[in-house]
């Protein structure tokens, strides 16, 4: 084959990912000019609310933590050196392309299998995996239940009608229907009752018969089918309708609540004596989910304080980085035995 040089890079903004390369190879101006214009490097991606997540988790030398979201690795990375000495965390994914670069990086930065192992598995397994590592539970729990920007960016995959790329959007492309096969072979009946479940969708009745046992290809296709259907909308608001469509999809393909829901029943019993979790949550759907779970879990005794009002990112960080604006956070503890001296300074920090 003969040479071939590559394209020349596209300016400072390139349209097309694959352009993206300076971005893809770690160019540091690159990515600090697009980092300050409030954007995420593609191949990337940046924590939200880590100052609020270590604060609600508290994670102290010696726990045992868990990120079961364990994406880029970015709040793992602030959590992991807070455990040293003694303490380990693992980290869960899905995403079996994400996950081996991920785990690859944080070994880079010093962690080894002693304080940090990868898990692929979804946050269903949590039980599994402690059962595994011969873990009776954690002492520190985090899940972001949002999107990584990686998959948000990379047109293959689906998620996004930033670029057009295959209707997939499987978190694991390796089980399960894309999006295009449920569409393809779902009933008008059950794709408006998950427009309106999974995203609130208040046009959910007059474009489920419009797309239900269509066949869409491509996420460009599928949002075009969208517009067209909503004539009298306005942009703005035809928009709003394509990310909610994209969205229910997306819980519906990788079946979200219900692993949500296995993972809010089990953290009682996941959780050690003043174990405390923090739950990111990006759409009204999770949210209610875990305000719901929370506030029963701490009726029952299950909890013995939970966060009494939302946190959510401060007007900085939502202009540093936009992503994070629908971000929500709400966080639990566990009550400690009845006969635990606070003697230490760590048991007075988890009571306080």
């Amino acid at each position: 084959m003969p040479h071939r040089r590559r394209p020349r890079y596209g300016g400072k903004n390139p349209r097309r990912f694959e352009d993206k390369y300076k971005e893809h190879g770690g160019d540091a101006a690159t990515i600090a000019k697009v980092i300050a214009s409030g954007k995420t490097p593609v191949g990337t991606h940046r924590p939200i609310m880590v100052a609020e997540i270590l604060a609600a988790l508290a994670p102290q030398p010696g726990d045992i933590a868990v990120d079961c979201t364990l994406g880029y690795g970015g709040h793992a990375q602030e959590i992991l050196p807070k455990l040293l000495p003694g303490g380990k965390l693992l980290g869960l994914d899905q995403d079996p392309l994400q996950l081996p670069k991920t785990e690859a990086r944080l070994r880079a930065l010093g962690f080894d299998e002693t304080v940090f192992t990868a898990h692929r598995s979804n946050f269903a397994g949590l039980p599994q995996i402690f059962a595994a590592q011969n873990i009776s539970g954690a002492d520190v729990i985090l899940a972001d239940l949002g999107l990584s920007s990686m998959q948000i960016d990379e047109p293959a995959r689906g998620f996004s009608v930033k670029h057009d790329g295959p209707l997939d959007m499987r978190m694991n492309p390796q089980r399960g229907q894309p999006a295009s096969a449920l569409l393809e072979k779902i009933k008008p009946a059950a794709l408006q009752e998950i427009l309106k479940d999974f995203s609130d969708e208040p046009n959910a009745a007059q474009l489920a018969p419009l797309l239900a046992g269509k066949k869409f290809a491509t996420t460009l296709a599928l949002a075009a089918a969208v517009r067209a259907a909503l004539p009298s909308a306005g942009k703005d608001a035809a928009d709003l309708t394509v990310r909610r469509v994209f969205q229910a999809l997306r819980i519906a393909v990788n079946d979200e609540f219900s692993a949500l829901e296995t993972l809010l029943r089990n953290l009682p019993a996941g959780l050690k004596p003043g174990g405390r979790v923090a739950i990111l949550t990006f759409h009204s759907g999770e949210d209610r989910r875990v305000k719901k779970a929370f506030a029963a879990g701490q009726q029952a005794g299950f909890y013995s304080e939970i966060a009494e009002e939302v946190v959510r990112p401060s007007a900085e960080e939502r202009n540093a980085n936009p992503r994070s604006a629908p971000a929500k956070l709400r966080w639990a503890r566990k009550p400690l035995p009845p006969d635990f001296q606070t003697t230490t300074p760590l048991a007075r920090q988890i009571v306080e």
